[in-house]
């Protein structure tokens, strides 16, 4: 076994890990720190997959922005026992036959699936960074542009909007 299957394999069983620990865990703050561990896995095989700009852009925007916002939320609605709903066990068996089920229909789809079309990791340069750019401002750059020209003035917007206006003095 390389180091590279013995990677994919450690990631694999971290994120999955996590993922049940992050189902399983009483506390919703536990749950959200759980997922951020589940992202920064996904990156570990965007990185595998020479897929460097998803990685980045997945730690960036999901275990960064989106986590924290999960957890200032979670943090701002004050969960305690008193406001948690009555559980449901009907519901329960509704969502643990629905997920075994899925879980059947993946591992069925999974054995009939063809050993000669596996994924060739760190072959190619499809994900690098240097070929989205260059793609970016050769192909897209009018698109591009445009975009920027739009960030620029929604900044701006947000600018002035939350600029307080100074009452004169007369």
């Amino acid at each position: 076994m390389n180091i590279t299957t013995f990677i994919f394999i450690l990631l694999s069983v971290i994120s999955v890990g996590s993922a049940l620990m992050m189902i399983a865990s009483k506390s919703p703050v536990h749950s959200i720190l759980w997922l951020i561990i589940v992202f920064f896995t996904i990156s570990g095989h965007y990185v595998l997959l020479n897929a460097q700009f998803l990685a980045v852009v997945n730690i960036i925007v999901y275990a960064g922005a989106i986590m924290v916002l999960f957890l200032f939320v979670v943090m701002l609605m004050n969960l305690n026992a008193e406001t948690e709903p009555i559980k449901n066990y009907r519901l329960q068996l509704v969502g643990i036959l629905s997920g075994g089920s899925l879980l059947l229909l993946l591992v069925l789809a999974l054995m009939k699936i063809d050993a000669s079309h596996q994924v060739q990791m760190k072959v190619g340069d499809a994900g690098l960074i240097k070929v989205l750019g260059m793609t970016l401002f050769k192909n897209y750059v009018l698109p591009f542009e445009i975009s920027s020209v739009l960030f620029l003035s929604a900044m701006i917007g947000a600018v002035i909007i939350g600029k307080k206006e100074e009452k004169s003095a007369n």
